[in-house]
């Protein structure tokens, strides 16, 4: 008898920092049995097409997932790139609140029915830093940091976004992290990457890194020049492998 295979996906509301009301995509199978939780964190352009098809992947794979907008309270309503450019303009999303938002999508996914209480977080470009700051911040199970930005190494002069480096909460971290890093990025570079390993060593933590040659920024995104094909299907079978480790029942 073929297994069942569906899955729902939806806008909702959740509960985010401070109690706000804050916009999130759902996807989820629909399944009986317990599985894990993913919180997907959207990249700096925003809470777009492409980063609900990666929610919706997690769910095809077996997985609750939502991916809260973060940019809700600059420009409810807006199209991605309009909220991407209020968010910008306003130097980006405080760490706290980022941390309240994560926390709230956490708290979604554990009350889900089929939830088994575990929970990751994954996130792109500046959605990777702020992926590595849930993980030592938060009660997860799994990190994933794709290519983020400014966990280590300094913002260039005029960067829109007002983020500091936080590398030295390595000591912090609370789960095992999954890093996927293209040698052709300039925000992380590798020496940016180096230094948050050595950082990771340092202090004993769990932590597996994969660095792609000829990729750069991005190489996850299916609709940018800058997408690679091989080394985005290698970085989806290291996570899907991790997260079956880290967040099966």
């Amino acid at each position: 008898m073929p297994t069942y295979d569906a899955l729902l996906a939806e806008t909702i509301t959740i509960a985010g920092a401070n109690g706000d009301e804050i916009e999130a995509y759902s996807a989820r199978p629909m399944a009986s049995e317990p599985v894990g939780g993913v919180v997907v964190i959207h990249h700096m352009p925003g809470y777009d097409i492409q980063t609900k098809e990666i929610t919706r992947r997690f769910a095809a794979e077996g997985y609750n997932a939502v991916c809260p907008n973060l940019y809700s309270r600059e420009a409810p309503g807006a199209s991605p790139d309009d909220a991407a450019a209020a968010a910008r303009a306003n130097g980006g999303v405080p760490d706290p609140r980022f941390l309240g938002d994560a926390e709230g999508a956490a708290r979604y996914l554990r009350a889900l029915t089929n939830s088994n209480g575990k929970v990751g977080v994954i996130g792109y470009c500046s959605g990777g830093r702020q992926s590595f700051l849930a993980g030592c911040s938060i009660d997860v199970q799994a990190a994933v940091d794709c290519y983020g930005a400014f966990v280590t190494g300094t913002p260039p002069e005029g960067f829109p976004l007002q983020v500091e480096p936080i590398g030295h909460l390595a000591k912090e971290l609370r789960c095992p992290l999954l890093g996927l890093f293209g040698n052709e990025d300039q925000y992380p570079s590798p020496e940016a990457v180096n230094e948050l390993e050595d950082r990771l060593k340092e202090h004993g933590k769990s932590y597996e890194f994969h660095r792609y040659d000829n990729a750069g920024h991005a190489f996850f995104s299916v609709n940018r020049p800058s997408y690679r094909p091989e080394a985005a299907n290698d970085g989806w079978s290291r996570i899907l492998d991790f997260y079956g480790r880290h967040l099966a029942s």
